[in-house]
């Protein structure tokens, strides 16, 4: 079990490193694309945004875990359709789940507050900063005509790789410096 644990940590450190040198303009443009495929995935998808004061895209989160897990991505922040600042998104977590897996998020800040609130802070904790709903959208709902509750949703998506599990918990997200 040791071993286990040791060889996941190990994992996810190196792929942080080799996230961390992700070009700017490569990262643009996965962002870019990651917004067309959610536009073209979620009906009214597209409006929903346009509605958002902002939302943060994470084109690829890479999670991993046996019994303990962890995760790392980086995205930009999206405001007024330009991206203004750049984040990294690290996941820690414990409890049943196995496997490896990619995917996409974007988390919209409904509210002004709760942008200006995710802009200030230094690193921004899920569950202490600020709660996220995940949204599970399907059967032809159009997100444009949903009168969500929280002033932060999550939207998961285009994942591969099998992972039991699915949530946000022990995220931390952290701004980052690309020249």
């Amino acid at each position: 079990m040791k071993k286990i644990l040791f060889l996941i940590v190990t994992l996810l450190f190196v792929g942080i490193q080799f996230a961390d040198a992700e070009d700017k303009n490569i990262l643009d443009l996965q962002i870019q694309n990651t917004v067309k495929n959610f536009e073209a995935q979620a009906k009214g998808g597209k409006e929903f945004l346009a509605k958002a004061n902002g939302y943060l895209v994470i084109p690829s989160l890479y999670k991993a875990g046996f019994i303990v897990g962890g995760g790392y991505g980086e995205g930009g922040l999206v405001v007024q359709g330009k991206i203004v600042d750049y984040y990294s998104m690290i996941t820690a977590s414990i409890g049943f789940q196995a496997g490896a897996e990619k995917r996409s998020v974007i988390i919209a800040f409904l509210t002004p507050h709760a942008l200006e609130s995710f802009r200030k802070s230094n690193k921004w904790k899920v569950g202490i900063d600020g709660s996220i709903a995940f949204v599970n959208w399907g059967g032809g709902v159009d997100l444009s005509t949903i009168d969500f509750k929280k002033s932060i949703v999550a939207f998961a998506f285009d994942n591969k790789g099998i992972m039991a599990n699915l949530s946000l918990d022990g995220a931390v997200f952290s701004k980052l410096k690309k020249p």
